[in-house]
């Protein structure tokens, strides 16, 4: 099978529903349908041949999925640029990828023109709409080549092990990464969160989160296999998903942790609209409890984590009845897990030398099903690194406790190791959470020469801000002495790593250092 056949079904047996509602606009089944196969047709009348990539550059829209419904039937690799990145960032991705075709939104045409002249070999250019001014380039118009194309099935003709996604990671260790996911491996993905969402044809799924992006396509196309609709937003706006929320039947939404956290403080006579939401997932990174807890209060029992990443697709899943708030301390301890595995998805901790953790002891997570990504673009050395004896090994570190749910304490990379001790930065985030101050936080580790690192934490506050000594004296009533943090710096935001919507710590560990040389940081009073 090919993730093309599921919108030939839904074409089939829901032609007139609503497939996708895009600002006041709405395209049905068939439509989709339809103009992927134009779509389809027109790339391919460029001489496109299997596997050829195709580059798009626009925020959430229609002509995305689309594209997305053209490689499904034809063979040919999307692959979608961040377009937060810088000009350099762009061009490094298009030279690594080599796109035949380049799709870009009138908006960017700027941009285009600038990265063109950087670029070896042109790709054919296509806009969606009308330039502001004349591109020096030839470029062709995405709704004249869909007039000029024939509407029936693309000759050519995808396969399960063909490349549908190459998809780009963020970059926070280095270069990025095009990480190749097959129409075997998204089909297995769709299939089981489909499963797992429990997604019918009268859903309705909010998407906010950007398309170049793999966490977006996989709820698409979850929904998609259940032949439900989607409500698809240009960016994430928390006055827009309310709003939108009582004016379409919205009854799923996948959402950032700090996304939630932006429609909780949203003022109370729009938050309170009635609505027909059931079930909300959210990933990218792990909910801090307080917020969840606020979460739950405020939205219901309506709660779902799926923990995986863009490498290994698959992971664990936190259901709704185990995200409860009164039970035994076990229960509601497992509110902070991601969960337990997916059906069809093995996960073993390891540790450094490969053997299997015990339970409650921490290692690395690594992750067997057939979800896992063909491998890295261009990068055998990374691939290798990543992928062995079929093994996806993630970089994230976590324990199981004795009913196998999940537990994450940390990036491998981001542990932090003071006097021979690990320190697992969730852990200490945790803990200044739960201060009624505390509005964001993250922590990474600092040099030190007698300890070898110390804890430092970032910290965004609501309203008035407590003394750095308030703050680790509240973590000392949560977690060990040892672990509280040794230095505090106040900032009004933390950056944010454009493609995932993570707390970005690279730039937060560069920051320390930078307040280390200015001394732009509070000490705390230590043991």
């Amino acid at each position: 099978m090919i993730l093309g056949e599921i919108f030939e079904r839904n074409a089939a047996l829901f032609s007139d529903q609503t497939a996708i509602y895009f600002k006041d606009n709405t395209v049905t089944h068939s439509e989709l349908l339809t103009r992927a196969y134009r779509l389809g047709n027109a790339l391919l009348s460029f001489g496109l041949r299997r596997q050829d990539r195709v580059a798009i550059l626009a925020q959430n829209c229609v002509e995305t999925l689309e594209l997305i419904v053209a490689a499904g039937l034809s063979g040919i690799t999307c692959v979608g640029l961040n377009y937060r990145l810088s000009a350099r960032e762009q061009v490094h991705i298009l030279q690594d990828s080599l796109p035949s075709v380049w799709i870009f939104e009138a908006q960017y045409a700027e941009r285009v023109q600038e990265i063109c002249a950087s670029l070896t070999t042109l790709p054919v250019l296509i806009c969606i709409g009308a330039p502001s001014g004349a591109l020096s380039h030839d470029h062709k118009n995405y709704e004249l080549l869909l007039d000029q194309a024939q509407a029936t099935r693309p000759a050519l003709i995808a396969r399960e092990q063909d490349t549908i996604f190459l998809v780009y990671t963020s970059g926070t260790t280095g270069q990025p990464k095009g990480v190749m996911h097959s129409h075997r491996t998204q089909l297995e993905q769709t299939k089981s969160c489909s499963n797992i969402f429990a997604a019918n044809p009268q859903d309705c799924a909010l998407l906010v989160m950007p398309f170049y992006h793999l966490g977006a396509i996989s709820i698409y196309l979850s929904y998609a296999w259940a032949g439900a609709s989607v409500a698809v937003h240009r960016a994430f706006d928390a006055s827009n998903v309310l709003t939108a929320l009582t004016q379409h039947p919205i009854t799923a939404a996948h959402l950032a942790p700090i996304m939630i956290q932006t429609l909780l403080d949203a003022p109370k006579e729009q938050l309170n609209q009635p609505n027909s939401l059931h079930t909300v997932i959210y990933s990218s990174a792990p909910m801090p409890v307080p917020l969840l807890k606020r979460a739950i209060q405020q939205f219901g029992q309506i709660f779902m984590q799926v923990y995986g990443m863009t490498e290994s697709m698959l992971g664990t899943c936190l259901y709704k009845h185990q995200h409860t708030l009164e039970g035994t301390p076990r229960a509601i301890k497992r509110l902070a897990s991601a969960g337990q595995p997916y059906f069809g998805c093995q996960i073993v901790l390891r540790k450094e030398d490969g053997s299997p953790c015990s339970t409650n002891e921490v290692g690395e997570i690594t992750i067997l099903s057939d979800a896992t990504m063909q491998g890295y673009w261009n990068n055998s050395i990374a691939t290798h690194q990543t992928l062995r004896d079929g093994w996806c090994y993630t970089g994230d570190m976590g324990y199981f406790d004795e009913n196998n749910f999940l537990f994450l304490v940390d990036r491998k990379k981001d542990m932090i190791i003071s006097g021979g001790e690990n320190i697992y930065s969730r852990e200490v985030e945790e803990a200044l959470l739960t201060h009624t101050a505390v509005f964001e936080t993250a922590v990474v580790g600092v040099p030190d020469e007698k300890w070898g690192e110390s804890v430092m934490a970032f910290v965004v506050c609501r309203g008035a801000r407590p003394t750095p000594l308030e703050l680790v004296e509240h973590c000392r009533s949560q977690i060990a002495s040892y672990k509280k943090p040794k230095y505090l710096a106040f900032i009004d935001a933390l950056p944010r790593v454009a493609s995932t919507n993570k707390i970005d710590k690279k730039t937060l560990r560069t920051q320390a250092l930078c307040c280390f040389a200015t001394s732009e940081i509070s000490a705390s009073q230590q043991d």
